[in-house]
């Protein structure tokens, strides 16, 4: 994946079998959890590439999330500061070579951005 490239879209649920079934019937997603991911299964598109997340809705995750790949989360956080937007979820890691955070524009929607490559290491 490229810097700017969407690589996985988060969407909140409050009933996970519920949305399993629903999304498996709809769409024909392959829908699992991944070891270190329990609770939060993953979700592959019939095309292979396109992926996500089946999350806990919260009261701070209530919309869907797509993530953005990134160079760099810092430079990017920065970079977002600067053109008006803020941080809605600091940087923190995902595995020893990979990290996310989440911005938010100045339209007020929340941007997620991913940084390295999960599992490789």
């Amino acid at each position: 994946m490229a810097h700017g490239d969407i690589t996985h879209i988060d969407i909140p649920v409050g009933d996970m079998e519920r949305a399993k079934s629903f999304y498996l019937g709809l769409f024909g997603w392959d829908i699992a959890e991944m070891p270190g991911f329990e609770g939060y299964p993953m979700w592959r598109a019939p095309n292979g590439v396109s992926g996500g997340g089946l999350a806990p809705r919260s009261d701070d995750f209530t919309h869907p999330r797509s993530y953005v790949e990134v160079d760099s989360i810092d430079d990017t956080v920065a970079a977002a500061l600067a053109a008006g937007g803020s941080v809605a979820m600091e940087k923190q890691p995902i595995d020893e070579n990979s990290s996310w955070a989440v911005i938010v524009d100045p339209d007020g929607n929340h941007v997620g951005l991913f940084e390295g490559v999960v599992g490789e290491g």
